[in-house]
Parts: C-alpha cells; structure tokens; sequence
C-alpha cells in the first residue's frame, strides 16, 4: 500500500480540504511570492496616486464633469487592445514581460517630469505608458498559481486583492491632497519610482522559468488572442464568472470616476472638496479590504461559492440610495458597502476562474477578463459623466444603480450550480497534467469543446 496520503476526488475537493489549514503566513514564507506581492502593492500606490491627483486638476480648470471623467477614464483606453497585448505573455517568459513593461512605463513617465507640457501631451504619454499594463497584469495573474500551488492559489489570491485596494486608499487620498496643496508632478514622479522598485523586485526576486507556449508551438499573434477568447467564452464556468465580473464592476466604479465632480457639488471649499473627493474614491477600496479579510477569514471556501449570486446582486443593490442626493460621507459609506461586497466576491470569482482555466490559457484568459473589465469600467464613467453634465448627478447614479441591480438578479437565475464549478477545475488540472496535449494548439472547435 501507498504511504502517500489519498487523493481527493477532485481538483476542487483538494482546494477546498487544503485551504482550510493555509495560512497567511504560510504564503508569506515564499520569498518569490513576497517579490511578487510588493511590486504589485508598489506599482497601485503609485498608479492611483496619480490618477486622482490628475483628475481633481482637469476638474478645477475646467469644470466639466466629462472632461474630469475623461482623465479619470484615460487609462483604461489600452485595454481596448488588452487581449492582443496579453497574449504575448503566454509567448515569453512571465518574468520578462513584467520587468520590460515595468521600465517602459518608468521611462514615459519620466518624460512628463519635464516642465510646461501641455495637458494634451500628458494624457497621449500616460495612453502609450498604459499599453504596458496589460501584458504585465495578465503575467503577473497566471505566475501566481506556479509560484503558490493551486492549493494556496485562493488565499493568495485574496490576499492580493485587499492589500492593492488598501494600496489604492493611500494613493486616493495622498493624490486629491497633492491636487490641492502641490502639483500633480510630485504624484507622476512618484509613479516613476514605483516602477523602477517593481522591476527591481521582480529581477533580483524571482526566479527564471520557460514560457508556457514554446516558440515552435505559436502560431499568428492574432490566431492565439482568439484561442484565449475561445477559452473564456467556450466554457459555461468561465462565461459565468466574467459576465458577473464584468456587470459588478461597471455599476461600482461610478461613484469613484464621478467623486470629483461630487464633492464639488457639496462645497466650495477646496480643502473640504479635496476631502470629500478622497473619502468618496477611498471608501470602495477601504469597503474592499474589510469585506476581503473577514470573508475570507470566517467564511468556508464551498459557502463563498455558493454565495457568489446573493453577493453579486450586493454591490449595486446598495448604491441605489444615492438617487435620494445624500451628503459626501453617507455617499462614501454607501460606496463603503459596495466595496465590503465586492471584497467577499471579486477574490472567490478570481480564484475559481484561476482553478478553471489550463495554465497554457492564463495570461490570454486574463487579458480578455482584465480588458473587458477595464473597457467597461471607461465606458461606464464616459457615459454617466455625459448625462450627468445633463442631469442631476446623484440621479444618474441611483438609476445606474438600479440598472445594474436588474441586471445582477438577471445573472444570478442563469448561475452554474458547485458541482459545475468542481468539474471545470478538474478539467483545467487534467489539461496541465504533464504530457497532456497542449489545447492552445487544438483546432478552435476543438479548443472550445475541450474546454467546455
């Protein structure tokens, strides 16, 4: 007889016995995994920092809503070519695509320290410094689960999550600051460095590894971006979690692209309008790191899949209130709420989609849920900005809201039910079992039955 412990029945039983007894220390022991986690944690302070300090002065020179929307919104344009970028990431190395995006994001970001640029120039430098992110995200997502396991892939997950919202709540705030007392440049500068240390931590902190697709296995760049919508789209399981994933955040979004234009309304103080405008855009991230600690602390892994639904219908549910045009600080804990929400679902949607999908297929899975995300979140800004340029802008979020309620219960019918979720995390692991045909490479009809 074996002395080898028994094997689960499946992929999924395995996650769910094993996570009960992971610890946070546990992952923090492994050292690639602490590398990867502060370059993530540096590059989002530095990144947020900026953005709401850029937002703030596009709406104290122009007092457009639309145009503070605008700046807002900016960098989210790349992801419109986010699957194409991300699926150079499954070409090369995960380790090098991080590191040469990070020093192409130092270097263009550099360039707007020099003074007396227009505001034209600023914003078409960030545009082509945001070209690097997708492919860098997408890397980062799928090296995650090699450098954990898939039993620790879920606490690690969410342990990724708060933390970038929490890095998020210090770059809100420190940013509408700086807007105010400073100049954006201080904010821009400081992004340079954050790139600069993530690209250091990277090199000097994680190992090299091949790359999942080897050179004589690639095809045409586009045939690949396909196959990684093929994956995504093909499969019930995935399907599910990216539709909910993408509908949650396009509705929570709003009230942080629009809390400049917020706080404005309120008060002709700037100091309270800075305040106001960093407690609004905070409030989502802090809601998130509250909601993804106790959640995924107290709560057991089947129970949080289950929940996924109820949770989903949350978020926006408890943004409608907003239509009544409250004060800044019952907006922010509202945003607060929806946020807490989102902190208990994004990380167990992110973690089974991980556990679903064939490591061959993760940075292109990423890159089309990350783009797609990303794209939403722009269009939904752009488009709530224009009408409330229009209309009241606390009506516009409530009716939003409420949309996106209707939407939510509309997806929760249609949810796969657990065992659909077991079946797709075992499929994804038989697909990475050494001397498994590599499904990149099956015939598209292929790739989506096999898949799906």
């Amino acid at each position: 007889m074996s002395d080898q412990p028994a094997r689960p029945a499946t992929a999924a039983d395995a996650v769910t016995q094993r996570e009960g007894s992971v610890t946070f220390r546990e992952i923090f022991s492994l050292p690639e995994f602490r590398a990867l986690y502060l370059s993530g944690l540096v590059n989002i302070i530095g990144d947020y920092l900026s953005r709401a300090a850029v937002t703030a002065l596009v709406y104290q020179q122009s007092q457009s809503v639309l145009l503070s929307a605008a700046s807002f919104a900016i960098t989210y344009v790349p992801w419109l070519f986010g699957p194409l970028l991300s699926a150079l990431a499954d070409r090369y190395p995960y380790r090098l695509t991080m590191i040469a995006s990070d020093l192409v994001r130092m270097v263009l970001i550099a360039v707007l320290l020099v003074p007396g640029l227009p505001t034209a120039v600023i914003l078409v430098l960030l545009f082509v410094a945001g070209l690097a992110a997708p492919p860098a995200r997408s890397a980062r997502s799928a090296l995650l689960p090699l450098l954990v396991g898939r039993d620790r892939v879920t606490l690690a997950v969410a342990t990724n999550q708060t933390s970038n919202q929490a890095a998020q709540v210090i770059g809100y705030m420190a940013g509408a600051t700086l807007a105010v007392a400073l100049t954006p440049r201080i904010a821009l500068g400081i992004d340079v460095l954050t790139f600069a240390l993530s690209a250091a931590l990277v090199a000097f902190g994680i190992r090299r590894r091949p790359t999942t697709v080897a050179r004589s296995e690639r095809t045409h760049l586009l045939r690949e971006t396909s196959e990684g919508f093929q994956a995504v789209f093909g499969d019930r399981v995935l399907r599910s979690i990216t539709i909910v994933v993408y509908t949650v955040t396009v509705f929570a979004i709003v009230p942080e692209g629009l809390a400049a234009a917020w706080a404005a309304e309120g008060t002709s103080n700037p100091e309270v309008q800075a305040f106001d405008q960093g407690m609004i855009m905070a409030a989502g991230p802090l809601g998130f790191v509250i909601g993804g600690i106790l959640f995924n602390r107290f709560v057991p892994a089947a129970r949080r899949v289950r929940l996924i639904p109820v949770l989903a219908v949350i978020v926006p549910l408890v943004l409608v209130p907003t239509v009544v045009s409250p004060p800044a600080v019952v907006v922010a804990l509202l945003v607060m709420l929806a946020g807490l929400t989102q902190g208990a679902l994004l990380p167990t949607l992110n973690a089974t989609f991980v556990l679903a999908l064939p490591q061959s297929f993760r940075a292109r899975g990423f890159g089309v849920v990350n783009s797609g995300m990303q794209l939403a979140q722009f269009s939904a800004v752009m488009i709530t900005g224009w009408l409330a340029d229009h209309f009241r802008l606390p009506l516009v979020v409530g009716l939003w809201s409420i949309g996106g309620t209707v939407l939510m219960l509309l997806a929760a019918i249609f949810w796969p039910r657990p065992v659909e979720f077991a079946e797709a995390a075992d499929r994804a692991a038989a697909a990475d079992e050494p001397g498994a045909a590599p499904p990149a490479r099956e015939p598209t009809t292929s790739v989506t039955r096999k898949l799906s």
